[in-house]
């Protein structure tokens, strides 16, 4: 908290002029939440953060002169919502505010934190939205589904952050409404991830053992790939000291098999978003695989920043070149030595099931 508050750099103000990079809704209230623009002159694209390699400092910095504005009071907050969701870039908007904002801050696990907040009296968007194609066809087809809308705009370039932004500003589906960010966020990436498996499930069997790392923020992800249909097994390790490792650590672990997944991950957004790295890598290579995907946490990450820390460093370790292994020990002796322990072998299910299942593969 001594951080964040260190990094706020915006003096009381009760009005605003400048870039409106995208929006947020609340869950307090649902169904009647609060939700309006972020107010920064920054792009607040967690790629792009990657991109130019941001710290956890410089996003930290970003986020707490954040303003998120609340449209409570707000003469044209739902329909400047939407325009500002529709645009590829960040619009200039001229905000006034009902009193000068006050630091709010929230820390989540699943959205990354703001700083400031403000109920708005009045707001104008000042430019035109910059609308791609995918975009404006998604968004005008009111046949078509919100889940069969998200992957379309996947699979046609459109970001997974702006399509959690379309989603939650309720321009996405049959019926339509507005949905909180911390909601549509893990939404579009369990969606996206369903529709994935779907595609790999064509695809032949990969013929080794692949292990995949990178690590991004003090995350640092361990993808082991074996051959066989689709299954995926997620274990989130908290080292001692981390945040929310305690004294101990904390370790937690949930999978599914190719009938897919029940309920709600207890390890909540970082199991939806992992794995949509993951597919996405089998979906371009043409292969499938069972995957065990180890998140190992270490105390320099001292703020979470949302889930998509996981998904960009998930996918940063899906498109570094991957070491290859005969068999099963060798990946697994190999995991162990990146990350420094082999606790998660004690927890992970999908790892006895390989190492004591045969199935057609093991005959060829």
């Amino acid at each position: 908290m001594e951080r964040f508050h260190a990094s706020v750099r915006v003096k009381t103000t009760d009005s605003y002029m400048g870039g409106a990079p995208s929006v947020f809704v609340g869950t307090y209230g649902y169904p009647k939440m609060a939700g309006g623009p972020l107010l920064i002159g920054e792009n607040d694209n967690p790629e792009v953060w990657v991109e130019k390699a941001y710290s956890i400092d410089d996003i930290v910095s970003v986020r707490s002169r954040t303003i998120r504005g609340n449209t409570a009071a707000a003469s044209r907050g739902p329909d400047a919502m939407q325009e500002i969701a529709l645009s590829a870039v960040p619009l200039d908007v001229e905000v006034t505010f009902t009193r000068p904002v006050a630091f709010d801050l929230r820390f989540d696990g699943t959205i990354a934190p703001v700083g400031l907040s403000g109920n708005m009296r009045k707001i104008d968007v000042l430019d035109n939205a910059k609308t791609p194609r995918p975009v404006e066809k998604a968004v005008g087809d009111t046949d078509l589904k919100a889940a069969d809308a998200v992957w379309d705009l996947y699979r046609d370039g459109v970001g997974v952050h702006q399509v959690s932004q379309l989603l939650s500003a309720g321009l996405l589906g049959r019926q339509r409404k507005v949905v909180p960010t911390r909601w549509s966020i893990t939404a579009v990436d369990d969606m996206l991830g369903k529709a994935g498996k779907a595609a790999v499930s064509r695809n032949t069997a990969l013929d080794e053992f692949l292990v995949f790392t990178a690590t991004l923020h003090g995350n640092t992800i361990v993808c082991i790939l074996t051959p066989g249909d689709f299954r995926y097994e997620m274990i989130e390790h908290w080292q001692a000291g981390s945040m929310w490792g305690g004294a101990t650590g904390a370790i937690m672990r949930d999978g599914e098999s190719r009938k897919g997944k029940s309920g709600y991950s207890p390890i909540a957004g970082a199991y939806y978003s992992a794995r949509l790295a993951v597919l996405d890598y089998l979906r371009t290579t043409e292969r499938s695989a069972r995957a065990i995907v180890i998140r190992s946490i270490a105390d320099s990450y001292w703020a979470p920043l949302g889930t998509w820390v996981i998904r960009e460093a998930a996918r940063q370790a899906m498109n570094q070149p991957p070491v290859s292994f005969e068999d099963l020990a060798g990946a697994q002796g190999y995991a162990t030595a990146i990350l420094g322990t082999d606790t998660w072998t004690h927890h992970s299910t999908l790892l006895r099931d390989i190492a004591t299942q045969k199935n057609l593969f093991d005959f060829f």
